[in-house]
């Protein structure tokens, strides 16, 4: 993939897609190209947060860890960025992700992603909205899974 592939796809990515094609540019020629084979994991559950990761091509499964199993909670796909919560908040590594298949990514470092938020108001605003829908999304399973539980509560 060329740099101005990379640039076209960095501009799909709700996060960047009001920036200018000049910075983008820039962003990816500083952003890291990996690819990850099925199975392969781009980081752990409690692993520090140094870097975002852009989905160029293929899907990632995003595995949480719970009562000693691992729980797929969503899958992403083309044009989803992942990992940018752990960068933000200075925690660990909320989940793990894996490749679902073979996976193209953009690698953004902490420095690089901190930088382009604190330069583009709109980017900033963006991660603000993906983030609130996110966790309108947990609050969302978890009530369903509540709900279940007191089912089955009643049922036992």
């Amino acid at each position: 993939m060329s740099l101005d592939q990379e640039v076209d796809a960095l501009r799909k990515v709700p996060l960047f897609s009001n920036i200018e094609p000049a910075r983008l540019k820039l962003m990816a020629f500083a952003s890291e190209r990996l690819v990850f084979k099925e199975g392969e994991r781009l980081f752990e559950q409690g692993d520090p947060g140094d870097a975002a990761y852009i989905i160029l091509e293929g899907s990632a499964d995003v595995l949480v860890k719970s009562d000693g199993h691992e729980i797929r909670v969503a899958t992403l796909k083309n044009n989803e960025i992942v990992g940018e919560i752990a960068i933000l908040c200075d925690v660990p590594r909320t989940a793990s992700v894996a490749a679902a298949e073979k996976l193209v990514t953009l690698k953004l470092t902490k420095d690089l992603f901190l930088r382009m938020a604190r330069e583009f108001p709109d980017m900033a605003l963006e991660i603000m909205r993906v983030l609130a829908h996110r966790l309108e999304q947990s609050t969302g399973s978890l009530r369903r899974v509540q709900q279940e539980l007191d089912n089955l509560k009643k049922e036992a």
